[in-house]
């Protein structure tokens, strides 16, 4: 303790040691100062922006240089009554208007003008700045993304993208706002029953980020309207809405979150089509274990109804690959929610065909679990952001498919060896350069469409592979060309091709396509019809590879 006293009183007497304690209490003054005065400034600023919205005695907002209110496609609508049949105008005005709303519309509209200080929004959005950096954050700004179908996974996405930074989105859905639709939207609120859900997205996030350009189209997407609601974007001359294009942009990617099957793959192949960067959303109804959540092509989609359906009907369109995708690999078990048949009452109320992912199921009786849709909406924005931005993002393999698929390949492949050697006498020459016409794609779509991951014989669905079926009458190698330009192949169709076991194809194998053994002698009759059925289905997608 003595000791202690001693070196503080001989530092007390050390000028040297007075000088920096004094160089370090001022430096602590001043940075304290200027800490300071920057807040003061910033929350200065901050205040004269909300201090600068007025709102008239009556509640209406006006433009400061204008004698005219705000057009009526930029005011907030007041919430109808559920039933209201007049929701669906877009363009209705509010006769008591929500002051707050009032307030953001005005905000908004002079956000969207320029007269909003860009450090306010730097600092909102500063984390994702960061994190991205000021090159992917500068193209995350200047992006124009279009959502088709805001209910539950459309909405969440929607506002993900604009609290990121997304600075144009054009939204799509022709529905709107229900009881129902609370459990699972984004943003909606019991005063926003009845409006058109665009609406009430444009409304509540306008309170979020007021910079936003927000572009509505109250209709479904349907074929002829796709050129005109995946349109260019031009921004206006008037920052809201103007007459004057002065600048026209492609979507830098759009967003399918659409339920019903037909209209999601018309925009689909769309967007294939012309190039244009789209991710689509696959069904959460029924699903509810978000660690099974994968971003993944369209060909390795699983265990859901709506990506089947999906790809099958792309698939006889042409495409069977090239499209990201956000789906669930959860299966159904004891306990879980299923699909809901339909009550004999519900067909009394009109046809079903184009209302549920199955037959005669209704998409309004799909059990959904509020959270789901939410994961996979983020889950899609996740994806754009990433995409936008050139992030990287090296996403895990669906349940290891890719190394299944490329071990089916190949098996496929030595199985036409095996038969040309056995119909040639053993000559192992004449498979050298042996080519089989399949694709990983086509045995994901034979494994997880056709045969539901399953094999055809037992129902197993581990160790699978693919074998031919029938044992060939005549040689499968297809020869093109002589001595250094030969092509050899094999004449494989995918109508060829069996779901089975490892085990059980080894038997198929020695017994029928290198034994005598009919396919009666090895399998009963309910099982050859169940095969011939299924080689039949495969016979028609296959007309359209």
């Amino acid at each position: 303790m003595a000791a202690t006293s001693s070196f503080l009183d001989r530092a007390a007497g050390n000028s040297r040691v007075q000088l920096a304690a004094t160089a370090i209490a001022s430096g602590a003054i001043v940075a304290s100062a200027i800490l300071g005065y920057q807040h003061l400034q910033h929350h200065e600023r901050l205040s004269q922006l909300k201090d600068s919205i007025h709102l008239s005695d009556d509640g209406e907002s006006y433009d400061e240089n204008a004698t005219q209110p705000l057009p009526t496609h930029a005011r907030a609508t007041q919430a109808r009554p559920i039933g209201d049949a007049s929701a669906t105008n877009t363009t209705a005005t509010a006769t008591t208007a929500d002051k707050e709303d009032l307030r953001n519309e005005r905000l908004a509209r002079r956000a969207q003008a320029g007269d909003y200080d860009e450090e306010l929004i730097l600092e909102q959005l500063a984390r994702n700045r960061v994190f991205l950096g000021p090159e992917g954050f500068a193209k995350l700004r200047g992006a124009f993304v279009v959502v088709v179908g805001c209910g539950g996974v459309g909405s969440h996405c929607a506002a993900a993208l604009a609290r990121s930074g997304v600075s144009r989105l054009r939204l799509v859905d022709f529905d709107q706002v229900t009881l129902s639709s609370l459990n699972r939207h984004a943003v909606a609120t019991l005063a926003d029953v009845g409006s058109p859900k665009v609406q009430c997205l444009r409304r509540r996030l306008l309170a979020i980020a007021p910079w936003v350009r927000f572009d509505l189209r109250l209709e479904k997407y349907w074929d002829e309207a796709a050129d005109r609601l995946l349109e260019p974007w031009r921004d206006s001359g008037d920052g809201d809405g103007g007459v004057v294009a002065t600048d026209s942009r492609q979507p830098d990617f759009v967003v399918d979150a659409i339920d019903n099957i037909d209209t999601k793959v018309s925009l689909l192949k769309y967007c294939r089509d012309r190039g244009l960067p789209v991710i689509s959303a696959m069904g959460a109804g029924c699903k509810s274990d978000p660690t099974r959540m994968m971003v993944g092509d369209i060909s390795t989609t699983t265990d859901d109804g709506l990506s089947r359906a999906t790809r099958r009907r792309l698939k006889l369109q042409g495409v069977t690959q090239g499209i990201p995708t956000v789906f669930s690999t959860e299966k159904t078990g004891d306990g879980k929610a299923e699909l809901l048949p339909l009550p004999e009452d519900e067909f009394q109320k009109g046809p079903v065909g184009d209302l549920g992912v199955l037959p005669d199921f209704r998409v309004r009786i799909l059990p959904v679990l509020g959270t789901m849709p939410a994961v996979f909406g983020y889950t899609v924005a996740n994806h754009v952001i990433l995409s936008i931005t050139g992030y990287p993002h090296d996403y895990v393999q669906a349940k290891g498919r890719d190394k299944m698929y490329e071990g089916i390949i190949a098996a496929v492949q030595g199985g036409e060896e095996k038969i040309l050697r056995h119909m040639t006498g053993g000559d192992v020459a004449i498979t050298q350069g042996l080519k089989t016409p399949v694709t990983i794609s086509d045995l994901a779509f034979l494994v997880e469409d056709i045969f539901k991951g399953r094999s055809a014989i037992t129902g197993l669905p581990t160790r699978l592979t693919l074998a031919r079926w029938r044992k060939p009458t005549e040689s499968t190698l297809v020869r093109i060309g002589e001595g250094a330009d030969e092509q050899k192949s094999s004449n494989l169709h995918l109508s060829d091709l069996v779901c089975m076991t490892k085990e059980e194809a080894t038997r198929h194998d020695k017994e029928i396509l290198r034994g005598q053994k009919t396919h009666e002698e090895v399998y009963d009759s309910a099982t050859i019809e169940k095969v011939e059925k299924l080689l039949a289905e495969i016979a028609l997608y296959e007309k359209y590879r």
